[in-house]
């Protein structure tokens, strides 16, 4: 946790003993009244917060100086396969620390159907894992997470998205496979190059045929990322760290 991150209502109370952040910042940033750390408003400012007083009970009450408008999200909309929850935490954490923009969970052919039906998204730990990766990377920007149901519709969200996008501001569209690929990911980015993209990586048993013949209908050029066969979760944070340094990001 390299800031502490606020709704707007928090900021004027007392963060209770018991919350994860006070114990962060008592036990492992060793702060005590008159003391200041990093600290934001969830999809807002970045600034520092000072304590001003630690209660005998131990609740800390804080101010809040506003510094910036905080970091910025990247251009990079990742549609991912829905993968086995335990991987989608680890993922999600991965794609709100790189700075991805939008994540599309999609269900595809071969999603294993239980996983479509898991209670991470719906009882908030998906956001809750967004939001560990957002603090992680001393950001208050929050990638914005949606599901889609199929592939199919998962591009439909993309065309829809794109057709309402300014005039010359259509983004790059790659999906990433290792059995119709007409070129490496590296060739692809080094030719292409682009101010925006959509990745599509698909679930841990990849797209069908059928699949593919939808992405290259829907535009997307298939590519690699070499012989090696990845997890799902290991696929996206690779394709998404090469992307975002094809576009000077991670400079």
């Amino acid at each position: 946790m390299n800031i502490c991150l606020f709704t707007p209502d928090e900021l004027n109370q007392p963060l209770v003993k018991k919350d994860e952040r006070n114990q962060h910042i008592v036990k492992v940033l060793h702060k005590k009244a008159g003391d200041s750390f990093d600290a934001g408003v969830i999809g807002g400012m970045a600034g520092i917060a000072t304590i001003t007083d630690i209660s005998p009970e131990g609740n800390i009450q804080f101010s809040f100086e506003p510094k910036s408008a905080g970091k910025k999200l990247y251009p990079l909309t990742m549609i991912i396969g829905f993968p086995r929850p335990i991987q989608l935490r680890r993922l999600l954490r991965d794609m709100a620390g790189l700075g991805v923009t939008k994540i599309i969970l999609s269900g595809t052919e071969l999603t294993e159907k239980s996983y479509l039906n898991s209670n991470v998204v719906k009882d908030g730990s998906a956001f809750r894992m967004l939001l560990e990766g957002t603090a992680q990377a001393a950001s208050t920007h929050v990638p914005q997470l949606v599901t889609a149901a199929s592939l199919r519709q998962a591009i439909q969200m993309v065309r829809e998205e794109q057709d309402a996008s300014p005039a010359g501001c259509d983004s790059s569209l790659i999906a990433l496979d290792n059995v119709r690929a007409g070129q490496s990911l590296h060739e692809f980015l080094q030719k292409e190059g682009s101010h925006s993209a959509v990745a599509a990586i698909g679930s841990e048993r990849g797209w069908t045929d059928k699949e593919r013949d939808l992405l290259q209908n829907a535009g997307f050029s298939l590519c690699s990322m070499g012989c090696r066969v990845l997890r799902t979760e290991t696929a996206a944070t690779v394709a998404a760290s090469l992307i975002l340094d094809s576009m000077g990001f991670l400079g």
